[in-house]
């Protein structure tokens, strides 16, 4: 058992098998924050909660003057009775009152991990994977219960937490703020980690030390957004990517979110992370529950790179579902930067083909192929075939690709309609929109209302139509604008707030339907690129396309930077055309090969115009890819230099019993004169030696990892230049 209670301390212990977190309950019923770090062998109050008379720090109770709530680390804080600090939840009652007073009333444990209905959540397979401790809160007058749901991963060093709200009482409650967690840390010797860019920039790493305050990442845009991700960490003074302690906060939800930190007059922090407050508000009738999404705390006292790697164990085999969770993922080709709109089947065809006889695995037919679609003015929503391009159907040219012994796969956009489409003419009212007011268009199309079951049931009968028409077996699903006028024809005004937030259960029963219904087809997530690049997703569709940027140099802070908690099996990274379309960079084909090995690997081009140079170098790639795969997909992976502090990056993946390694070195630009470079590898057997490429004799475990590989000194020289290396035990 993971979860134990001390019924003479009144306190919870949780431990997986390197932390530990301590709840404590105190006088009145309040629920404490007690302890969260290395583990404990047992917890002794050896810092007991202490209690002062602090000027404006108001009383509960008015005859104990030492008892404030807003100085009392807590669990699940309420604003209104003495905590000035930042709420985790707040609840408007009819008569315009938000003060709430939540007490201990019972708990409960139990081996396992229940799921959250309706929203994506970490799982176990068996009941001896994790412990949940549920503990409930009440407020009386009210009736208003409140269930902190913690579940404790044993071996893979995470905890997760969620709340439900229900309203047992006689009247309706407005629920205004609901976050998935709340801690209080005893000081603010931290700096904070988040991960924050834009549309072709997304997760660069950021990192500032805390002040008084707030400090804050959010979005408001209807998705997790390409601006913030929905993570962020307290990394100790001093601590870095192998060392020093890191407290990470990850959200499981993809639509609007806030991750807030505090730094009180006392210098003590609190955290708080879930559903974004803005523009939100929930009815809860007498018997009605809300649930919150599911927050995912990892604490490391191995710096980043600990924390990363625990992310990654926990989000590939415990959030990521479905046969290909555990499969290597196939190398494929996708037309879009080779034709964008202008295509026919024979061209496609073409395409294919060359790729075939360069190894690649699967086929990706991207926008363009339904309804009248030629640009991107028309035609989301129609989705059946657009007969002047593809006259045979899917099916002609699924089989077609098939019969050359390639998978096919297919794009769509299903969440998103065009106002120059069948569908908007037939059913104006199924976009998200607000009376009386202009309906703004982005990307020229606007957002079909998922609040709406009706509109759900028909995107999935329409897509379900499409995925059965051909023998398609990968599905590249994208989302290319953000929301506004956010309002729903079918919810009465009192609700019109939930709109978002309903807008996301609807698209998580559309995935899951879909999901489940063609478990033989593998979903990739896109949005934009990363714009819906979050846990949420990742349980429906275990790949994302990282960016729409496709540099290969862009592509080393993208991808190191949302390696800080994806792994790179959810990473989709391609090679593409050069000048580069985004950036209009030229780099060599090597070394954009190079970056994209580091996720799941593929091609954004026209095949069929490569040179015959060019074809050995790809053939060469497909082939390498293919023998280094499942240490990429599978293995540890460890940052070794950041592309944010300096002209190099490079990092490495380790096979789980550390037999192998694949490690990759790249350059940005050469320097006059510059001294030779080595490049110590992580994550080996110090005890064992190891074959690499390059060098004749085998090399300790040991000496790799303290003295380091040589970077070939012909690097030195030029532009973009990169170096990958296999390693092996002896």
């Amino acid at each position: 058992m993971t979860v134990h209670y001390d019924e003479k301390q009144q306190t919870f212990h949780l431990q997986t098998n390197r932390t530990s977190y301590v709840i404590g309950i105190a006088k009145d019923g309040y629920l404490t924050h007690r302890y969260w770090g290395e583990r404990l062998r047992r917890y002794a109050r050896a810092i007991p909660l202490r209690y002062m008379d602090r000027a404006f720090s108001p009383n509960p109770v008015p005859a104990d003057r030492t008892f404030s709530l807003d100085t009392l680390p807590q669990e699940y804080p309420a604003y209104g009775n003495t905590d000035f600090r930042t709420p985790a939840y707040q609840i408007q009652l009819d008569n315009g009152s938000t003060v709430t007073d939540l007490r201990y009333r019972e708990h409960r444990i139990r081996a396992g991990k229940p799921g959250l209905p309706g929203l994506p959540a970490t799982y176990v397979e068996n009941d001896e994977e994790a412990d949940t401790l549920e503990i409930e809160l009440y407020d009386e007058l009210l009736g208003l219960t409140v269930t902190l749901s913690y579940t404790v991963f044993n071996e893979l060093d995470a905890i997760t937490r969620s709340v439900r709200l229900e309203n047992r009482g006689n009247r309706e409650l407005k629920l205004l703020r609901a976050a998935s967690i709340s801690v209080d840390f005893a000081d603010d010797g931290f700096d904070m980690v988040h991960l924050a860019g834009g549309w072709a920039n997304e997760r660069n790493v950021l990192r500032r030390p805390l002040s008084m305050g707030l400090q804050a990442v959010d979005s408001k845009r209807g998705s997790s957004s390409h601006q913030h991700n929905p993570f962020m960490a307290l990394v100790r003074k001093g601590a870095d990517e192998d060392q020093g302690e890191v407290y990470g906060f990850s959200l499981v939800y993809s639509g609007n979110f806030l991750a807030n930190v505090e730094v009180d007059q006392y210098r003590t922090t609190r955290v708080t992370m879930g559903l974004n407050p803005f523009d939100f508000s929930w009815l809860l009738q007498p018997g009605e529950s809300f649930q919150t999404p599911e927050a995912v705390t990892v604490y490391s006292n191995e710096g980043l790179g600990g924390m990363s790697r625990t992310y990654h164990r926990l989000y590939r085999t415990r959030l990521a579902r479905g046969e290909f969770r555990d499969k290597e993922r196939p190398v494929l080709i996708n037309n879009w930067e080779a034709t964008y709109f202008d295509f026919n089947a024979d061209k496609i065809e073409s395409i294919a083909r060359k790729g075939k006889q360069l190894g690649i695995e699967l086929f990706v037919l991207d926008d363009g192929w339904f309804g009248k679609r030629d640009d991107d003015n028309s035609s989301l929503g129609d989705w059946f075939v657009h007969r002047e391009k593809l006259p045979g159907g899917l099916r002609d040219l699924a089989e077609r690709v098939t019969g050359m012994d390639m998978r096919f796969g297919l794009w769509v956009e299903p969440e998103m309609i065009s106002v120059d489409s069948d569908l908007y003419r037939k059913h104006p009212d199924w976009c998200l929109h607000v009376p009386d007011r202009r309906r703004s268009a982005g990307r020229n199309q606007l957002i079909l209302d998922y609040s709406r079951d009706d509109v759900c049931d028909a995107i999935i009968g329409m897509l379900t139509e499409v995925f059965s028409s051909a023998p398609i077996t990968y599905v590249k699903w994208d989302m290319n604008r953000n929301m506004t006028e956010i309002g729903s024809a079918l919810l009465p005004p009192e609700r019109q707030r939930e709109t978002a937030h309903r807008y996301m259960l609807g698209l998580y029963r559309v995935m899951e339907t879909l999901v489940t219904a063609f478990p033989h087809i593998l979903f990739e997530s896109c949005s934009g690129g990363g714009g819906r690049f979050d846990p949420g997703i990742l349980h429906y569709m275990p790949q994302t396309w990282t960016s729409d940027n496709t540099d290969a140099v862009s592509r080393l802070k993208i991808q190191y930077g949302t390696s800080i908690v994806y792994p790179a099996s959810a990473i989709g990274a391609h090679v593409s055309a050069v000048p580069n379309h985004q950036v209009h960079r030229t780099t060599p084909l090597e070394m954009r090969g190079h970056v994209a090995f580091a996720g799941n690997f593929g091609y954004e081009l026209d095949l069929t115009a490569f040179t015959e140079e060019e074809d050995a170098i790809v053939r060469a790639q497909v082939e390498y890819y293919k023998e280094v795969r499942p240490l990429v997909q599978f293995g540890d992976f460890y940052r070794l230099l950041s592309p944010f502090e300096g002209n190099e990056t490079a990092w490495m993946f380790v096979s789980p019993d550390r037999s192998e390694a694949f490690a990759a070195y790249y350059k940005v630009l050469a320097e006059p004169n510059a001294g030779y470079r080595s490049i110590r590898l992580k994550g080996l057997d110090p005890d064992a030696d190891y074959r690499i490429d390059g060098i004749d004799s085998p090399v300790g475990g040991d000496e790799l990892m303290r003295a380091g590989v040589a970077v070939p000194q012909e690097l030195l020289f030029g532009d973009f230049r990169s170096k990958v290396w296999r390693i092996r035990k002896v």
